[in-house]
């Protein structure tokens, strides 16, 4: 068995274009989309990655407004800006980038964000209508991850969803979604005794703890689903997995490329959270 490639770009790229024809929508009423993006400090990837960010905005037809703070900027400095895009009626989305440098509390930047514009989904008050089952914001990964299994017809109703990695962008999140879709889920971690029998449990294996190919194919059940996000560059530059791709495809139903996978799907719904803020100011 080989596995059937889930390919998140093109998915990504689908929903990319619907928001299109949304954000013309919206403009033709009068109304544009705007995202608020701060980066602090010059980390390489959260600067690709809001780089990606303001080039899909581009795309899609959304405003994006970028603010770089020094790495020394204090946290009031930070929260003060935060305030003030809360207080900016044409503001839609405040995405402020992780991780913050050292020293710097980011629940506490994260809870300022206002709840009608936290289009990453991953304040308080986001997560907490997520646990209540409420309509809202939903963090953009997991979002991401649940587009990729409904568009390749894979039905979570009754199967076996384990999770290797508990964060709370990522693990968590995920879990509540999977459940909503009826799934059994376990969730693993860094103290997990038993991580590989609990792996060859999983109908559904998601994966996102940030080390590069933990999970080989042995821990794989054959015919499993296998969803890699985690993001890993190995000391050659090659970007990895949490995932060994080559020996878990030789096991799994379906698998998600690194990159190819995830990554796109993450910010296919940032977008789409800042189209749904928009909406959601004018409705």
């Amino acid at each position: 068995m080989t596995a059937e490639l889930i390919d998140g770009k093109k998915i990504a790229a689908r929903i990319k274009e619907d928001l299109k024809k949304e954000a013309e929508e919206l403009k033709a009423k009068g109304i544009h989309p705007v995202l608020a993006a701060v980066l602090v400090g010059e980390d390489p990837a959260s600067k690709k990655y809001i780089a990606s960010k303001e080039k899909t905005c581009e795309a899609i037809g959304i405003n994006s407004i970028g603010y770089k703070l020094p790495k020394s900027a204090s946290q009031k400095e930070i929260i003060e800006l935060v305030d003030t895009l809360n207080a900016d009626s044409r503001v839609n989305g405040i995405l402020v980038q992780l991780p913050l440098p050292k020293g710097l509390n980011e629940k506490e930047i994260m809870s300022r964000i206002s709840p009608d514009k936290d289009v990453d989904g991953i304040g308080p008050h986001a997560l907490g209508r997520l646990v209540l089952d409420d309509p809202g914001f939903i963090p953009c990964t997991p979002h991401g991850v649940m587009k990729m299994i409904e568009a390749y017809n894979i039905t979570p109703y009754g199967k076996h969803a384990v999770i290797v990695g508990r964060s709370v962008i990522v693990g968590k999140p995920l879990a509540l979604l999977l459940l909503r879709k009826n799934a059994t889920v376990t969730m693993c971690h860094s103290k997990t005794s038993n991580l590989k029998e609990e792996c060859l449990r999983a109908d559904i294996l998601c994966v996102a703890v940030g080390k590069a190919e933990m999970i080989t194919g042995d821990m794989v059940k054959e015919g499993a689903v296998v969803i890699d996000i985690g993001v890993n560059v190995t000391s050659d530059g090659k970007l990895v997995g949490d995932v060994d791709f080559d020996t878990a495809k030789e096991r799994a139903a379906y698998i998600t490329p690194v990159p190819g996978g995830a990554g796109p799907m993450t910010i296919a719904m940032l977008m789409y959270n800042t189209v749904l803020a928009a909406k959601m100011r004018c409705s």
